[in-house]
């Protein structure tokens, strides 16, 4: 699967989950129904997966969780928060450049729109030239 096409199944899976149950449940309720949706798609997700990373030869056992990641490929951070705080993209980055990965999204179900509430996040990734894709980007 293209990393456009994981990235673009997420973004829909999500508008349709935004659209139907709205905003202002907990983060678990929407993590739970994107996870299975997505597996009921064909595609492998896993939920709070620790991550182990070393710097500066420590080890660091279980250093962060992140909430999905799907076809071992694309991190997706979920918020349900009233507005995205800076901190939380650069979180997400973070994320993507221990773990060397290519592209993460930072969802926020507490958005009035999921359209607002969407960030995609790229570590030495090429901006993606569909435009279903476009949407609020994130790039240190």
């Amino acid at each position: 699967m293209e990393l456009d096409d994981i990235t673009g199944g997420i973004i829909d899976v999500s508008m349709r989950i935004h659209t139907q149950l709205g905003p202002g449940l907990l983060e678990s309720v929407y993590e739970v129904v994107l996870a299975r949706s997505l597996q009921q798609r064909g595609m492998t997700v896993e939920r709070q997966k620790s991550v182990t990373f070393s710097f500066d030869g420590m080890i660091f056992e279980d250093g962060f969780r992140i909430d999905l990641l799907v076809e071992n490929r694309v991190i997706v951070e979920l918020k349900s928060v009233e507005k995205l705080s800076p901190v939380h993209g650069k979180q997400l980055f973070t994320y993507l450049r221990l773990m060397d990965l290519p592209v993460g999204l930072l969802i926020n179900f507490g958005a009035a729109t999921l359209k607002e509430g969407l960030q995609r996040v790229v570590n030495n990734l090429p901006a993606s030239a569909s435009p279903r894709l476009r949407v609020n980007r994130f790039q240190a």
